[in-house]
Order: C-alpha cells, then structure tokens, then sequence
C-alpha cells in the first residue's frame, strides 16, 4: 500500500492549545479551549437546554391540541427518524460544504421548528415539521448539528487534548439538558400569570426553543476558519476510512442495541413492578444516576492519557454492563440500587474516549461523515428492544431486560477490545499509526 498523506494538519487554535495545556496533582489534561473550541462547547450547552426543554413539554402540548397517544407516538418517531436520516446526509455530504455554513444551516431549520410547533396545531403539517426539523425527544443527541460540531471540534483541539474536550462537551450537554427539563415549569408559570389558556404555556415553550436557535446562530456565525479542513483536504466521503467507520459503527450499534433494553422509561417501570418504589423514589435515583455519568466523564481523559482510548472505553463499560446484570437478578431493592448507582459512576466514561478516537482514526475531512455513520445507528438500533423488553417485563417481574441488555453490551466491549486492540491511543496524536495498521 502506499505511503497515506498526513491525516491532519492541526490550525493555529490546535498549536495554542498544545502550548496552554496544564496538568494539575490528579493528572487531569487542562488545556485552554481555543476560541472557536468554546465556542462550540456554548452552543452544545445552549442545544442541550433546548432540547432538555421541549423533549419534557413534546408529549403534553400535543396531548393538550387534542392529539391521541397514537399521533403522538407517530411524530416522536418521525421526529427520531427525520433526525437521523437529514443527518446522515448531511454526514456524508459534509466534505463538500464548509462545516460552518451547515451548523449557521440547521441553526434556522431549528428556529423553523420551533415556530412550527408553536403556531401549527393540524396533525398532518406538524408530522411534516417533525420528519424535517431538528426536534429531539430523546435523552441523546442525534441531530443535524452533531457531525459538524464534533469535527470541528475535533479540528480545533490538539490530538492529545480531545478526549478532555469531547469529556466537557458532553458533561455541558447533559447538564444543561437536565436545566431544560427542570425550566419547563417556567412558560406555564408566565402563562398562568397572563391568563392565557391550557395550551399556551407548552407553546411558548417552543417559543423560547427557536429563541434559543437565534442565539445558537450568532454563536456559530462567529466561528472562524480554524474549524475547517481546509480547501486542498484530499479524498472524500468515508474514502479511506470506511472500512474502519462501518465496523465501528457496526460495534456501536451493538452497544447500542443492549442498551435499548434498559431505556430509563422500561427502568422505572422495572423498579415499580419489581420492589414497589414510588415514583418520587425512582426519581431520586435517576437524578443521581445522572449526575454520577455526567460527572464521571471528565475521569475519560486522564485514564485515557495512561492507559489508551480502547482500553478505557473497555475496561470501565465492561464492569458496569455486569453491574447492570446484577442489578437484574439480585433480590433486594438496596442491593439493585447500589448497583445501578456503581454502574451510573463507569457506564458513561467511554463517551468522550469513544468520540476522540472515532475523531482520531479518520482524517479530518471525513470526520463529518464519520461521525454521522457511528452515531445514527445507535440511536436506530435502539428502537426495536423496548418493544422486547416491554414484553419481558409483562410476564415477569424479574430484570431480565436488564440482564439481556447487559449481556449484549458486555459481548460489544469484548468484540471491540478484540477487533480494536492495535488501537493503542493515548489521545497523544499517535492514533494515525494504528489506523494505518487496521487498514492494511
């Protein structure tokens, strides 16, 4: 095979992170992030609230218009597969666009959905708004904007530091999803005090959902040509990477499958029917799950530094997917929630490990792309096991969803420690070698 033309050719903002990045006693990576780096971060957090927000109010404002569960159900699917679908286009066709034009781009689709939701009540255009908008129903994010903004991310940082920005990226996310969630009492506070009707408070926040994609916008018409691979960026779509891209995303939905079991929704229903928790209960315990997996993710970049991305990835979900059957099998609810708590603290580290080294192994104008065809599938894979795990729980009360899911998602973490091992990754910039390697 001959000789591969370098992968990268880090901007100006990578070099100036390279030269700020401090080390404190516990070995966490501190660099700097460049302008156009916190850029992004900003606009990820100010997405997360958004979305956060209107997946709370989505059900309830439809139900509120005179929707049936039926249609309510058909625009959150179509919501979850027009995402999916736009973004895999877009993904795959990102090498020809600037990535800052697509982000500008899908900052006015967000702004269009927004007002959609907010002014149309009929089934029909709203099915339509929700197959070509940015609406996002679910805890995840699949969107139009997540393969622009995780390579320019990835563009703006130095190879060693992206598990570190990748780690802040998705804890900025989370929390200010979990914000979002909590501000949706807040239009129908204001509703109340004006004297409007039922439906008002949910419609003005959709109101406040195309606010916020204003601002997103003058976030992101502010970024600079760092976040670019440059115009003489040599190959295509997935055209040396592809190999290594579907057989990634081929793991990845695997994980992604196990984890459809165990959806938040089939594990509150699970702990009712299995130790009778009251939902206040089960609340407290998500709201911790949640904080330990957010916070956890910022223990990805100093393992990572020392042991490698894969390793990480493996050695820190692999416990926590047994911890996940476990908690399925054991008799007492203490017991259960301890492990669902131990699981919550190792299940979320792989994350930040998992995006730098997707970002890592392919060049830098196919990462679009490669980050579209890694991502969507997870989310599609995940669909189908509720209907299963649903069916399960009908017929017994004990976790075996819990124990299917956690099967599937140990059988992903050994797959891909086998497959992947020559990954040797520090998140350093040494990267390129192995890849070199597994495509040989």
């Amino acid at each position: 095979m001959p000789p591969r033309p370098s992968r990268e050719q880090p901007g100006p903002h990578a070099a100036a992170t390279r030269k700020a990045r401090q080390r404190d006693p516990l070995g966490f990576s501190g660099p700097r992030p460049s302008p156009d780096a916190r850029r992004i971060l900003l606009a990820r957090a100010l997405r997360g609230f958004a979305d956060g927000l209107v997946s709370v109010l989505l059900a309830g404002y439809l139900i509120g218009i005179g929707f049936t569960p039926v249609q309510v159900g058909a625009i959150v699917t179509a919501t979850l597969l027009g995402s999916a679908a736009l973004t895999i286009v877009l993904g795959l066709a990102g090498h020809r666009l600037e990535r800052r034009r697509i982000l500008l781009g899908a900052s006015v689709l967000m702004l269009a959905t927004g007002l959609g939701f907010a002014g149309i009540t009929a089934f029909w255009p709203l099915l339509a708004i929700a197959v070509l908008g940015t609406l996002n129903p679910s805890a995840g994010d699949v969107s139009v904007f997540l393969p622009a903004e995780q390579a320019a991310l990835a563009q703006t940082t130095a190879a060693r530091d992206r598990t570190g920005m990748f780690a802040w990226y998705n804890v900025g996310g989370n929390f200010a999803g979990a914000l979002g969630a909590l501000a949706t009492g807040a239009p129908w506070l204001l509703a109340k005090a004006g004297g409007a009707g039922s439906d008002r408070p949910n419609r003005l926040g959709f109101v406040l959902y195309s606010a916020i994609a204003v601002v997103t916008g003058i976030v992101y018409r502010r970024l600079g040509r760092s976040v670019e691979t440059g115009r003489d960026a040599i190959g295509g779509s997935l055209a040396r990477s592809r190999r290594i891209v579907v057989q990634l995303a081929a793991l990845f939905s695997l994980d992604s499958f196990g984890g459809g079991f165990v959806v938040q929704s089939l594990l509150a229903l699970w702990l009712y029917r299995r130790f009778d928790l009251s939902p206040s209960a089960t609340a407290g315990i998500f709201f911790a799950t949640g904080i330990l997996g957010a916070l956890s993710q910022l223990v990805s970049p100093p393992l990572a530094a020392r042991i490698g991305l894969v390793r990480t990835m493996v050695y820190t979900h692999l416990p926590a997917n047994l911890l996940l059957v476990a908690a399925g099998l054991v008799p007492s609810a203490p017991l259960a929630i301890t492990c669902l708590l131990l699981r919550a603290a190792l299940s979320q580290m792989d994350v930040p490990a998992r995006q730098a080294l997707v970002m890592a192994v392919v060049p830098p104008e196919e990462r679009a792309a490669a980050a579209s065809v890694t991502n969507v599938p997870r989310s599609l894979a995940a669909a189908l096991p509720p209907l299963f795990a649903g069916m399960m729980l009908d017929r017994s009360a004990v976790g075996w969803p819990l124990v299917c899911g956690g099967l599937l998602k140990a059988a992903y973490d050994l797959l891909l420690l086998a497959q992947f091992r020559a990954v040797a990754a520090r998140g350093d910039g040494h990267e390129d070698e192995a890849a070199d390697q597994l495509e040989q």
